[in-house]
């Protein structure tokens, strides 16, 4: 197993323990969120539990990715806690590791696999395919469609909608940014999502702030083209912040790091830049970036991932996707923590009544790339 970013897998379950508490807060008014799973609700239960092996492997980002991968881990390992299963994991370095780590689970007996992200599709089909009586779940990925996989799936232009509106209120240059790993599905829904926020922020407010690095029409922007070479993130945040942009949002995993690591740089030299996150609460999983952090735009994996075990655990595994929302707390916007004070509390209003608004439908806040 590769080193850890953290130092250790242990310290990234305790940095995930506060994480989850943190996403207990966020759901609060959020609609109806999943149920806070427990332990079992007798002894019968108990014991089904603590004979059950719930397993995950991760993709080529590996558990310390401070992004998805490390935010299903840290809702596995509080499954752990809260249910009392056992649990195993498999991190992949490459794609090359997704087929054996798969086996390995296998062989172990895993009664349910989560799978991290859509890289590992094929994989997780022929693995779904070969192990009918084992159960999977992928996050991130809706493509497979067999009784014995369950899609986890992120309405993700929903809470960028909001993150957008938020970074085009706070923008004193006009200008504000994002770029992309990969241009994928699950990468420009975040930036569909973001593109709309600053619309609606401009149409409501009579402004004009610009978004660099997306055109939501043309679905053509600014991406790396890369998952892995950090550099490549520093490069185009750089690229952005050179044009003006004083807000920037990289959706692009790992290359996150080097979207902070330039504005961090930017800053010391005089530029008032901030970040925001994806996928997990930067602010919890990246602290290095805290002091320019304006928000995240959250999957509340953990919460998918408890409640899926404890599905199946109680025999009620299905294989209808789940979709996370802001409707059901699947996703959300991270509180601005130490750059509250850049937020107006005219905006926290207004950002209030827009979440409500997506919820009932009554603002669109859309994309190709949504979940159907």
């Amino acid at each position: 197993m590769k080193k850890m970013i953290f130092g250790s897998l242990k310290r990234s379950a305790t940095v995930g323990t506060v994480a989850l508490g943190a996403t207990a807060l966020l759901l609060t008014g959020c609609g109806q969120a999943p149920a806070p799973a427990g332990g079992g609700s007798n002894s019968t239960d108990n014991a089904k539990a603590a004979n059950y092996l719930g397993c995950i492997v991760s993709d080529a980002g590996g558990f310390d990715d401070r992004s998805f991968n490390q935010s299903s881990y840290e809702g596995m390992v509080q499954t752990k806690k809260d249910l009392g299963i056992k649990m195993k994991e498999a991190q992949s370095t490459a794609p090359s590791d997704f087929a054996p780590n798969l086996s390995q689970m296998a062989n172990a007996g895993c009664n349910l696999t989560f799978t991290v992200g859509f890289m590992l599709a094929d994989a997780t089909k022929a693995a779904a395919t070969a192990n009918k009586d084992l159960h999977y779940a992928i996050i991130d990925d809706n493509s497979i469609k067999l009784p014995n996989v369950k899609p986890v799936v992120y309405d993700t232009a929903q809470a960028a909608f909001l993150a957008g509106y938020t970074a085009a209120s706070v923008s004193k240059t006009g200008k504000v940014g994002t770029f992309g790993g990969i241009n994928i599905p699950t990468v420009t829904i975040f930036m569909d999502g973001f593109a709309d926020g600053v619309a609606y922020y401009n149409q409501k407010n009579s402004k004009n702030v610009q978004l660099l690095g997306w055109n939501k029409a043309t679905q053509q922007g600014l991406f790396a083209n890369t998952f892995d070479i950090i550099q490549e993130g520093t490069k185009a945040t750089n690229n952005l912040i050179g044009d003006g942009a004083d807000v920037v949002m990289p959706v692009a995993g790992p290359l996150g790091t080097g979207a902070g690591d330039a504005i961090l740089a930017a800053n010391k030299a005089g530029k008032d830049v901030k970040l925001v996150w994806v996928d997990s609460d930067g602010y919890l999983t990246a602290p290095t970036y805290k002091s320019i952090l304006l928000t995240s735009v959250i999957k509340t994996m953990g919460v998918a991932v408890e409640n899926i075990v404890k599905d199946d655990i109680a025999g009620k595994f299905e294989n209808t996707p789940y979709v996370g929302t802001l409707d059901n707390g699947g996703v959300a916007i991270a509180p601005f923590h130490d750059l509250d004070s850049a937020v107006s509390a005219d905006t926290k209003t207004q950002l209030d009544a827009i979440k409500k608004g997506i919820i009932d439908g009554s603002i669109k806040a859309e994309s190709k790339a949504s979940p159907k």
